[in-house]
């Protein structure tokens, strides 16, 4: 029998998750969330997250091994988390906490691995398609930022490869994208896909539909949000305001109730997503499945479901085709990344 710690970890929030792997495979034993904020260092939340277990479970036995997927670079076995001021180091780990082997790895490649096990009600499928074993999977995922990885065969098993695919340029499809490349490119040296295909994308694309001539009105409660947002509180709340207000027009009849930027936003944010989402299947052909991850795909749900996204992921010229196979699916489930440091973790 082999004790397993797994954890993801970002700035505002980590899970922990305590795991048995025996002949009959892994079965979950204890688990608990804490706001990092809250404590100095990882150390001091790993050792309350131990003594909780051990009072809920009775007396621990040693971790085999550990895997935490860490929200910044991860160099040398080492990794400094990106918006808080915690830093890990595996071997001081795991003499500290006597754990026979600690790994870490980035987040997104948490989540690559965490969509091997996924189970079906974990998924929104797009498109079925046709499923190739041992073929590539493809990853993305928008959020704050914008994550692409994805899962190779090496004979024996997958194994996930980060990319920094989000950082590549945002290529405009249209007149409007291309008036959006224009404003960004005011604001910044450099325009990526982030910058646009992201929570921070949201933002961008607001503002900039809201400084054009003859723009919609502003809600008074998203002008707010999106002038904390200006001001530097990048915590404002202001991406998700604007994708609320969106998701209550789906089926709203009366045009005065609408919030028409909001709305225009959205659309826009869509078809930039879903073309970016289509670039990655392009240069993978993820036969094995496309999996579209993050934060916002689950939120904005009932928007990527009318038919659009997909069209659109699918609509590049005379290869179009070569996409209608590949099978496409929404990650539900916001414990992937967990899911996967488990089953890395595991394999140690």
């Amino acid at each position: 029998m082999a004790m397993i710690l797994a954890g993801d970890i970002g700035g505002t929030k980590t899970l922990l998750r305590l795991a048995q792997k025996d002949a009959d495979g892994l079965s979950i034993l204890f688990e608990k969330r804490f706001a990092g904020a809250s404590y100095p260092s990882f150390s001091d939340v790993l050792r309350e997250f131990l003594a909780s277990a051990e009072n809920q479970l009775g007396d621990l036995p040693n971790l085999s091994s550990a895997c935490l997927g860490i929200a910044g670079p991860v160099r040398d076995r080492r990794s400094q988390l990106t918006n808080l001021g915690w830093s890990f180091d595996s071997d001081r780990l795991a003499e500290e906490f006597n754990i026979d082997n600690v790994s870490l790895i980035n987040d997104f490649v948490a989540v690559g691995y965490g969509v091997l096990g996924l189970q079906p009600h974990d998924l929104h499928t797009l498109q079925d398609g046709r499923l190739v074993e041992r073929a590539p999977i493809g990853i993305i995922g928008a959020g704050t930022g914008l994550g692409e990885a994805f899962l190779g065969w090496n004979g024996d098993r997958y194994e996930v490869y980060p990319t920094e695919g989000g950082h590549t340029d945002f290529a405009p499809r249209n007149a409007l994208e291309i008036e959006l490349l224009q404003y960004l490119l005011k604001r910044h040296d450099r325009v990526s896909v982030e910058r646009v295909a992201s929570g921070t994308g949201i933002v961008a694309i607001y503002q900039f539909l809201r400084d054009r001539a003859a723009a919609p009105p502003e809600s008074a409660e998203i002008a707010e949000k999106v002038r904390l947002w200006e001001s530097g509180e990048t915590d404002s709340g202001a991406a998700s305001a604007i994708a609320d207000a969106a998701l209550a027009n789906c089926g709203v009849n009366s045009e005065t109730n609408i919030d028409h930027l909001a709305t225009q936003t959205m659309q826009m944010f869509v078809e930039a997503y879903a073309a970016e989402v289509g670039n990655l299947a392009l240069k993978l052909i993820p036969n094995g499945g496309l999996y579209i991850a993050g934060g916002i795909a689950p939120k904005i749900l009932p928007l990527l479901q009318d038919g659009t996204f997909l069209r659109i992921l699918k609509t590049k010229g005379r290869v179009s085709p070569v996409l209608e196979d590949i099978p496409i699916h929404i990650v539900l489930n916001p414990e992937v990344g967990l899911i996967g440091a488990m089953l890395y973790g595991a394999s140690l």
